[in-house]
């Protein structure tokens, strides 16, 4: 009895993974912010598991992260300028109706990405909480 209900707790969650899986965005302009945020995510990983320790401190590949975060930052107003409609979009529509204070989140988080000193995991790890609240403001009020 125990054995079946396993398997039916791991059928419904199976079926409920299924019918709520996220769907693929097709627009271009929806593919290409996408891809942006991703790469911010990947950047700010990359950081953050050098300042925990669970990767080792590589000056080269810190300099590079913070690069890319800049740079990133800086072309969310290109990236978000159009609203498409896209199922398999994740901004909610206050990016637009609130786009100042979108804009006000996404340079919060280029200047504290211009701020943060890589020269240490240990400094890195001092600058992250403004990263990391940067991105969790934004995605909090405009992110699905």
């Amino acid at each position: 009895m125990t054995h079946l209900r396993t398997i039916l707790i791991a059928g419904f969650a199976l079926a409920g993974s299924i019918a709520y899986a996220e769907v693929e965005a097709t627009d271009p302009d929806v593919i290409a912010r996408q891809t942006l945020m991703k790469e911010m995510g990947g950047a700010a990983k990359a950081m953050g598991d050098m300042a925990s320790g669970k990767t080792a401190f590589d000056a080269a590949a810190a300099a590079t992260a913070k690069a890319t975060l800049i740079d990133h930052a800086g072309q969310i107003a290109a990236k978000f300028e159009k609203n498409p409609t896209d199922p398999g979009s994740e901004a909610k529509p206050e990016v637009w109706s609130n786009w100042d204070d979108f804009m006000k989140d996404a340079k919060a988080l280029e200047a504290a990405a211009t701020g943060l000193d890589t020269t240490s995991a240990e400094s890195i790890g001092a600058g992250m909480p403004g990263i990391g609240g940067a991105c969790k403001a934004c995605h909090t009020e405009y992110r699905m």
